[in-house]
């Protein structure tokens, strides 16, 4: 290279640096989430805008889209484990994300680098300025993120195929924008119903957006309102379903507190699966993954070798999921946030651990369904400690004990004790210092307080959680 030529290029890269509107990936991060008061809108105009000014580097890529109410995150985790374990190379996006922003978009199991997110990022910028100047307005910090993910993908990595998760519903949820290779859904529950409607028909609508003409759909839905409307949805985009207790079934056989085995029945061959993320619902998360792989096998050419199959079932791993974090004293993390959650940890935790008595942490948002939730957990509570998450949209600890009040006599124990403790730390170290070695301390509620609990108990920085 001549002295002209070091010149020029010593000038275009400072030009590039006066152009990039972010130096550092905490810049990058802080803009994407400085969109956040945008809200939640759905809705596929703004992304659509964003795919097209980057010349649709999503039609590149194959996509395992994933929708549900609960175990989306599970799901996503036993595909991803699997088809690496299979020597795919796989990229996955999922929400919300419990330490650290770049774990929601991954590859090979791998946060995206700091640098990469960054670069991306100033990509975005001006295109986002772009459309916020338009007449539709600011891209929200989910479209943003969602934008990111497909550049990530579709020009930095290139994976075999991506492990997509919804953020909210499907039909209206930016990561429709994808044309998939298989649509995934794990259930239909009451969650969200300001944004997806108050019944299991409305919700059911919403998630079945996501099927598309030709494109063959897994489920364990089993309301028979909802698979009625799956069922529809799927013969009018002509296309095959595979159902829970119809196509497929599966039959948890035993379990203790290092994992669980079940039995799978599918249409091509029935295996015996070991899986170590605790409860029976993970086995019906495996189930939904193990017959999305059998339909990518039978028609795809997805190969996974069995022994590898088995492999990446057991090894499969999502945080704050049944998690035991600690052993003295023994406390377990777990997301449930919605009355399907609830009920099925609270299911889960007399099948797994055995206690004498069981102290329950929890902190929510404002805006869930606090009585259904609490039908299926103050059953099983001897001490209830309530907090709040660190986080703008939480419930108030005081408002929160009002409402198990009214609720008591209905559903608690007699003996049930009630703290009320704001500041969650000062409510973890209650929660400690009260669970003796016969006990068994449970941190449940939104994710947002599980991160924090989580990375406090397993000595992590401060997390970046959120949405």
């Amino acid at each position: 290279m001549n002295q002209d030529q070091k010149v020029s290029t010593m000038v275009d890269q400072s030009e590039a640096a006066v152009a990039a509107p972010f130096q550092t990936y905490d810049e990058a991060v802080a803009w994407i989430n400085g969109l956040i008061p945008f809200g939640i809108r759905p809705g596929m105009e703004r992304i659509q805008r964003l795919m097209e000014l980057l010349g649709h580097p999503e039609r590149r890529l194959k996509f395992i889209h994933v929708a549900g109410t609960n175990g989306k995150g599970s799901t996503c985790a036993f595909l991803t484990k699997v088809l690496l374990e299979g020597g795919f190379t796989v990229g996955t996006y999922t929400s919300p994300y419990i330490t650290k922003f770049t774990n929601r978009f991954q590859y090979n199991g791998e946060d995206i680098p700091e640098e990469t997110l960054l670069e991306l990022a100033n990509r975005l910028e001006p295109l986002v300025a772009e459309i916020a100047d338009s007449g539709l307005g600011s891209p929200t910090m989910f479209e943003v993120s969602t934008a990111l993910a497909i550049l990530y993908y579709g020009e930095v990595s290139y994976p075999d195929v991506v492990v997509w998760e919804t953020g909210l519903g499907g039909r209206l949820d930016v990561t429709n924008i994808v044309h998939p290779i298989i649509s995934v859904i794990t259930n239909i529950g009451m969650d969200h119903t300001d944004v997806l409607g108050d019944t299991i028909q409305e919700i059911a609508m919403e998630k079945a957006g996501i099927i598309k003409p030709g494109v063959p759909v897994v489920s364990t839905v089993t309301q028979p309102e909802a698979v009625e409307i799956l069922k529809e949805t799927a013969e009018k985009n002509r296309t095959s379903l595979y159902l829970v207790d119809e196509q497929f079934s599966y039959k948890r056989l035993h379990g203790n507190e290092e994992g669980q085995t079940f039995h799978f029945s599918g249409p091509f061959r029935d295996m015996e699966l070991e899986i170590s993320m605790l409860g029976e619902h993970q086995c019906a998360n495996a189930a939904l993954a193990m017959m999305t792989l059998e339909v990518l096998r039978q028609y795809m050419a997805f190969i996974v070798d069995d022994k590898e199959l088995r492999t990446g079932f057991k090894d499969a791993f999502w945080a704050g999921r049944l998690e035991q974090v600690q052993s003295n004293p023994r406390i377990v993390l777990d997301g449930a946030h919605n009355p399907e959650g609830a009920e099925s940890l609270a299911k889960s935790l007399p099948q797994i651990y055995k206690y004498r008595k069981l102290n329950f942490m929890m902190g929510m948002l404002a805006n869930k369904h606090h009585e259904s939730y609490l039908q299926h957990i103050l059953p099983i509570v001897d001490t209830l400690i309530l907090t709040e998450p660190d986080f703008r949209k939480k419930l108030d600890a005081k408002a929160f004990a009002d409402i198990v009040e009214q609720v008591r006599e209905k559903y608690a124990k007699h003996t049930l004790q009630i703290i009320i403790e704001p500041n969650w730390k000062n409510a973890l170290e209650e929660l400690k210092s009260r669970t003796e070695a016969e006990d068994l301390g449970v941190v449940s509620g939104t994710l947002y307080l599980i991160a924090d609990v989580r990375s406090n108990l397993l000595g992590l920085s401060d997390s970046e959680k959120g949405w």
